[in-house]
This record gives C-alpha cells, sequence and structure tokens, in this order.
C-alpha cells in the first residue's frame, strides 16, 4: 500500500536539495575514507530523496504531523526544542521608536532583507510574503503579527496553510547613554528536513544567521545614514 502523503510540496522540493547534497558528500568520503560514516551520511541522503519522491515523511506519521494538507499549526510544529533557532543583534544609531516605525512598515521590509521578494499588507495583523529560492524560484507564505508593543516588540508567526513555518520577534531596546537601540531578531523554524536539512543548508551557504547578520546590517547602514551598502565597483572576495 502506498503511504499516504503527510509532506508539503515545497518540504519535498527541500528534501531533494538536501538529499542531493548529502548524497555527493557521502559519495565523496566513502570514495576517500570508506568510513561508517560515509555509509550513514549516504543512507540519511537516501531517506531524504526517498521523502521528496513519496510525499510521505515516517517520522511526521509517527508524531501525528501533516503539513500536505496545510493545516498544521506554528505553535505545534516549534513547541519545545523542535525546528531551529537562530538570533542576531545589532546596535544601531538611532531611537528606538524610529527603529520600530520603519518596521512596522512591513512593505518597507524588502528594501534591506534581500532575500525578500514582497511583502502585501492583508489587515492590521495578516501579512503576504514572497521570498527568494534556489534555481529562480520563489516561495510564500501568509503571517500574522500575534504580540506587539508599540516602539519595543513585534512578533509574528505564520499561519496554516503557508509553506513554511517559522515564529519569530524583534525587539528594541535602547543602549545606555544614548548610544543608540539594540536591534534584536530572534527566529525559530522549522526546516522542510528538519535539522539535518538546516546543516545542509549552511553547508551550501545559506546560513539563516549570515543571513539576519547581513539584514541587520543593510538596515543599519539604512537607518544612520538613509543608503545601503553596495558591492557595485568594488573587487570581487571570498564571502
Amino acid at each position: 500500500m502506498t503511504p499516504e502523503m503527510n509532506v508539503a510540496q515545497v518540504e519535498r522540493w527541500a528534501s531533494a536539495l538536501s538529499g542531493a547534497a548529502i548524497t555527493v558528500m557521502a559519495l565523496k568520503r566513502l570514495k576517500e575514507e570508506r568510513s561508517a560514516g560515509g555509509a550513514a551520511l549516504a543512507a540519511a541522503g537516501g531517506a531524504l530523496i526517498y521523502r521528496s519522491a513519496t510525499g510521505f515523511c515516517p517520522v511526521y506519521a509517527a508524531a501525528g504531523i501533516n503539513t500536505a494538507g496545510g493545516g498544521h499549526d506554528t505553535r505545534e510544529a516549534l513547541a519545545g526544542s523542535a525546528g531551529a533557532r537562530v538570533v542576531e543583534a545589532m546596535t544601531i544609531n538611532r531611537p528606538a521608536i524610529e527603529l520600530y516605525r520603519y518596521w512596522r512598515r512591513l512593505v518597507d521590509l524588502p528594501r534591506f532583507m534581500d532575500h525578500l521578494v514582497e511583502i502585501r499588507v492583508i489587515d492590521a495583523r495578516r501579512s503576504h510574503w514572497v521570498a527568494k529560492a534556489p534555481a529562480g524560484r520563489t516561495v510564500e507564505w501568509d503571517a500574522e503579527i500575534f504580540n506587539e508593543i508599540p516602539g519595543e516588540l513585534i512578533a509574528w508567526r505564520t499561519l496554516p496553510g503557508s509553506a513554511v513555518t517559522s515564529a519569530g520577534s524583534v525587539s528594541f531596546k535602547p543602549v545606555p547613554g544614548g548610544r543608540g537601540t539594540e536591534v534584536r531578531i530572534t527566529l525559530q523554524y522549522d526546516p522542510p528536513a528538519g535539522k539535518v536539512g538546516a546543516t545542509v543548508a549552511w553547508l551550501l551557504g545559506y546560513d539563516p544567521s549570515q543571513t539576519i547578520h547581513e539584514d541587520l546590517r543593510r538596515f543599519k547602514r539604512l537607518m544612520e545614514t538613509g543608503e545601503l551598502p553596495t558591492i557595485v565597483g568594488q573587487p570581487r572576495g571570498t564571502r
């Protein structure tokens, strides 16, 4: 009997990419070392490829999770130690209320968040996000602001049925001595291939922590100088 699909389409696509990357690494390690670690990597890669091809995840089945139907809840998916967590902070020499007001205009976030294509505001709490994905594709989801303290905090989470599962917050805390504001982003997300998928993303250069750090760096430049940093005309270096 064919197992019932319980993995969303975007997760199947990401599992295929992760599985292929792991398999390539495993084959290289087996060729060079013939180690047990290489065999384990090969098995993990094969499992992810199977997950992509069938749309079935035995771990999801055991936990009673089904993202294929779009009915999963962000709070359940990210409860406890589930998912991956990223925290980045940066001091910006502007008042907290000014930084908060700019960030709250969600449509302006793609100006300094390079991975975002567009944000469309649905109402006072809900919005629709479009982000870049590998191979020239995009991924879309809906999110809601569920906690907000004007001038201090904005917290959001994705809505059931979204292609990604994440929750996060951005806080604005004045630095003593009038030296600006500490902007801190906390993001928790459920990688399409679990924590193995997050590791593969890092190996491939798509490090969420680095991405958020660069977003904050651009936000700092934008708020302090009114300009965005650019690499146009600069020598090309290793990232």
